[in-house]
């Protein structure tokens, strides 16, 4: 039975804690397939300051604005973050590319200054402005921490600040920061808060959260949420490290596969996001086309309650060895993907084959599901143009092991918004990728397993002696640095591995198209998304 669920109410959803949509990652390693790599190298090697100036960036993006905002404590969704690396800025920053460069955005300096091993000091840099023309305080930086680290704004973004105790003022340009302990990432760590202005939000949250008042180099002036299309200009007092190129900056909202192609393919736009696997090869006669492996990933979930026989271990590993993902890979993605034989993708700095690697033994979860005497299950799924190529495969996957499948389809938000209100589900089959908000492992474990909405509010595995043993190896890892980390590391990912509440099925590639002569500085991400920081256009 497959059933779709309309549009949830946009302020009742971010209440519990916004959706997470595909923010797809950033990664290592570049997976060309395009047929003008030459004429985009030559074209993103060229210096900054040769860059040209001027001219309006065309793009169409997939993900649609959903029905969480620009603000930056809440937002989880690819269009508005992709966005948000364009017109906001923390103390650091890091580069939405394949080499993940930190660089000082608002601090002055290009390192925290440690005091000791708990305590460390960033200082403004000078001049710096937001949009609206005021003066960037020390004040706006303690309040953007603290409305993260406040508990009752159910920030998703809290998660990767379990090492800070505080943000004070030390003067009217120096913010003191205090460590629960020493901590091997504070800089990269520092870069998921972005400054916004204390005035502006205390003023009117929800249209701070509608357009966003940032020291970025773009200003929004268009939203999209009428137009479907969002609008940027170049910030004219922007003083920071990475100034706009072009003056202005034009994203359609595209999420339809083929109306994206023809964006691209007509030259109706410059670049375009996700393009559809089926597609590719169409797309190279026209524009550059390059598939980036990263971290992203298609993840099913297991409610670990009392109200789902998924609180068996058992069955969800044989869940698992149920799912023929060789035939999903080829047959859904055309090989843009790789199955998951860890948490991390296989070219991450910290891989580590798994203690459990999933393949498909379907004897072994019939057997499995006779013994526990699972015979049904109710599996909820996202929407996404990708996904859906993938989950009919694995619905089949699971019947071939004898299950009866109860299939939802859902829009991502609606999705997120059903969990979070009844216990009445089995599987969750989403997308999803912490990597945009940085690459190391902490982070990545740090967003399913080590914040309450994920553990507690959705996968109800908070509390059980697996959670426990988690929450203490990631404490143990935050501590440590070199060899002992990545050994902690690796023993969280044997036991996820084993466990499983939730697991990645595959990491997947992710393709971009851009037509190089227009857009020089232009590098494709593995995100679902694009970056126009560093680029410059030769259209007017």
């Amino acid at each position: 039975m497959t059933k779709s669920i309309g549009t949830t109410d946009r302020r009742g959803f971010l209440k519990l804690a916004g959706t997470i949509t595909a923010a797809a990652g950033i990664a290592a390693t570049l997976a060309a397939c395009g047929n003008k790599a030459e004429e985009k190298g030559k074209a993103a090697e060229k210096p900054a300051e040769e860059l040209p100036k001027g001219g309006t960036i065309t793009a169409g993006i997939s993900y649609e604005l959903g029905t969480n905002g620009y603000d930056p404590m809440t937002t989880t969704s690819a269009l508005t973050i992709a966005a948000n690396w364009h017109t906001l800025e923390g103390l650091f920053e890091i580069m939405p590319t394949e080499d993940r460069t930190c660089y000082a955005a608002l601090s002055k300096d290009a390192e925290p200054v440690k005091v000791d091993d708990t305590t460390y000091e960033v200082t403004l840099r000078d001049g710096a402005k937001f949009h609206n023309g005021a003066d960037v305080t020390v004040e706006d930086v303690v309040f953007s921490f603290e409305r993260v680290l406040n508990p009752e704004n159910k920030s998703l973004y809290a998660s990767f600040l379990g090492f800070l105790e505080s943000v004070t003022k030390k003067d009217d340009k120096t913010v003191t920061l205090k460590l629960k302990y020493p901590f091997s990432l504070v800089k990269e760590r520092l870069s998921v808060v972005k400054v916004v202005p204390k005035a502006v939000v205390e003023a009117d949250p929800k249209a701070f959260d509608a357009n966003p008042v940032g020291t970025g180099p773009f200003k929004m002036t268009d939203n999209g949420a009428a137009s479907a299309k969002v609008v940027f200009e170049k910030f004219a007092d922007y003083n920071g490290p990475k100034p706009a190129n072009a003056d202005k900056m034009e994203w359609k909202i595209l999420p339809d596969a083929a109306t994206r192609t023809n964006a691209i393919t007509s030259k109706d736009v410059q670049a375009i996001d996700s393009v559809p696997y089926l597609s590719i090869d169409q797309v190279k006669g026209s524009a550059s086309v390059e598939s980036v492996q990263g971290f992203g990933l298609l993840f099913m979930m297991f409610n670990n309650g009392d109200n789902s026989p998924m609180k068996d271990v058992k069955n969800r590993q044989a869940a698992l060895y149920a799912l023929d993902m060789e035939k999903v890979v080829k047959t859904a993605l055309l090989n843009q993907a790789t199955p998951a034989t860890c948490f991390v993708q296989e070219n991450h700095r910290a891989y580590k084959k798994a203690k459990n690697v999933y393949t498909l033994d379907a004897e072994k979860a019939k057997k499995t599901f006779a013994e526990t005497g699972l015979t049904k299950v109710r599996m909820l799924v996202t929407n996404h143009d990708w996904v859906k190529l993938c989950t009919p495969i694995l619905k089949e996957s699971l019947e071939a092991a004898g299950l009866q499948v109860e299939f939802t389809e859902f829009k991502s938000s609606d999705l997120y918004n059903t969990i979070g209100q009844s216990a009445d589900w089995d599987i969750v089959v989403a997308p999803g990728d912490p990597s945009v908000f940085g690459d190391d492992a902490d982070l990545l474990l740090s967003w399913w397993y080590g914040g309450d909405i994920w553990t507690d509010t959705r996968m109800h595995w908070k509390g059980t002696e697996s959670y426990t043993k988690v929450q203490s190896l990631m404490s143990a890892a935050a501590q440590t640095t070199g060899d002992e980390q990545l050994k902690a590391w690796h023993e969280i990912f044997d036991v996820i591995s084993e466990e499983v509440p939730l697991y990645p099925l595959f990491h997947r590639k992710s393709p971009s198209a851009w037509d190089a002569a227009s857009l020089p500085g232009f590098k494709p991400i593995s995100l679902t998304g694009l970056s126009f920081v560093d680029v410059a256009t030769t259209k007017a």
